[in-house]
C-alpha cells in the first residue's frame, strides 16, 4: 500500500534508526487530506509512545492485501475511512458490538494474529452530543441524511432514548437505514412534513456532506428554516462554520461543529491501539490546527460570533 504523506521506511528502517515499537495506518482512498494523522501523531507524542501514524491511500482492489499485512509486528491496527468501512469487513476476524450493529469498521485492532473491527463513531458522537448538555431522554431530534455518518447518529440517540426523525432525498435509503439499525420506531420524515418537525425540534443534527468544502453548496434546508429553539449539530468541519451553523448563530442558537466527533471517535481508537488514556486536548488542538484553526476551541461549540465557544 502505497503511504500518502509519508516515505515508506526501506527494509524496515529510517536514516539508520531502529524501527519503531508500533506503527498505526490510516486506509483510505484518497488519503491526502485526512486530519487523522495529525491528530493520533499528536497523542503518541503527548503519551511518549515509541510509535508512528501513516496515511495510505489504498485502492479498492489493493484492501485486501493492506489489511492482511497488519497483521504481524510492528502494527498495532489501523483506522479505515471512505470508502473502505463496509468493504473491509470480510477481512476481519471478530467485530465487535458496535461495528456489527452499524455494518461498518473504522477501527482495526490487532491482538496476536488476529484483528479485531471496531467502530468508534457512535461512540465518539454521544461524547460530542455530550458538549451540549441537553437531556436527550425523550426529545424530538430531526437527522438529515442516511449515509454512514447518519447510521452512527441515529443509533446513538436511540441509546439516549431521544424521538428521533430522519429525513433523506432518498425515502428508500433513509428506511434503509432504520430496518438495518432495527429501530422501528424511528420516523421516516417526507419533505411535506420537514418544516414544521424542524421547527418543533429540540436538536437537528445534519450528517450529509452539503456545505462541506468540496461538497454541495449551501445548507441542506430551505432559507430561514431553523429549529424555534433547539440546538444545531453539523457534522461537517471543514469549513468550521458552514452556511447551517452560520444561520443557527444569527438566530442565537447553540451550534455545534463535526470536529468533537472526529477528535473524540479518534481517542476512543487511539485508546483501543494502546491501552492508555487518551490525551484529547492534544489530539483537538492539532485537528483544529491541521485544519487551519488556531488549535483551540476544538469542542467545535459556537459562539454567535462563529468564534469557538465554551465548552
Amino acid at each position: 500500500m502505497a503511504e500518502a504523506d509519508a516515505k515508506r521506511p526501506a527494509g524496515g528502517t529510517a536514516g539508520g534508526t531502529a524501527p519503531p515499537a508500533g506503527r498505526v495506518a490510516l486506509l483510505a482512498h484518497p488519503a491526502g487530506h485526512s486530519v487523522s494523522p495529525a491528530m493520533q501523531r499528536a497523542a503518541i507524542d503527548a503519551s511518549g509512545l515509541d510509535a508512528t501514524y501513516d496515511a495510505f491511500d489504498v485502492p479498492p482492489a489493493e484492501l485486501a492485501a493492506a489489511v492482511a499485512s497488519l497483521r504481524r509486528e510492528p502494527w498495532w491496527g489501523a483506522n479505515v475511512t471512505v470508502p473502505h468501512k463496509t468493504a473491509v469487513v470480510p477481512w476481519i476476524d471478530e467485530l465487535t458490538p458496535a461495528a456489527r450493529r452499524l455494518g461498518a469498521v473504522n477501527t482495526i485492532v490487532r491482538r496476536g494474529d488476529r484483528l479485531i473491527g471496531d467502530n468508534t463513531d457512535l461512540p465518539g458522537f454521544a461524547r460530542a452530543l455530550a458538549d451540549l448538555r441537553l437531556d436527550l431522554a425523550g426529545a424530538r431530534v430531526v437527522v438529515i441524511g442516511a449515509g454512514g455518518a447518519a447510521r452512527a447518529v441515529v443509533a446513538a440517540l436511540a441509546d439516549a432514548g431521544s424521538r428521533i426523525a430522519l429525513h433523506n432525498r432518498s425515502a428508500g435509503r433513509a428506511r434503509a437505514l432504520v430496518e438495518a439499525l432495527a429501530l422501528p420506531e424511528v420516523a421516516l420524515l417526507p419533505a411535506a412534513a420537514l418544516a414544521g418537525a424542524v421547527a418543533d425540534c429540540e436538536l437537528l443534527v445534519q450528517t450529509t456532506t452539503v456545505g462541506m468544502d468540496g461538497g454541495p453548496p449551501g445548507s441542506p434546508l430551505p432559507d430561514g428554516l431553523l429549529p424555534e429553539r433547539g440546538a444545531v449539530v453539523d457534522l461537517v468541519y471543514r469549513p468550521a462554520v458552514t452556511p447551517l451553523l452560520a444561520a443557527a448563530l444569527v438566530a442565537g442558537l447553540p451550534a455545534q461543529n463535526g470536529l468533537p466527533m472526529l477528535v473524540y471517535q479518534g481517542a476512543r481508537s487511539f485508546e483501543a491501539w494502546t491501552g492508555a488514556a487518551a490525551p484529547v486536548d492534544a489530539m483537538g488542538a492539532a485537528a483544529e490546527a491541521a485544519l487551519g484553526g488556531p488549535g483551540r476551541g476544538w469542542t467545535g461549540l459556537l459562539a454567535a460570533d462563529g468564534r469557538p465557544g465554551v465548552g
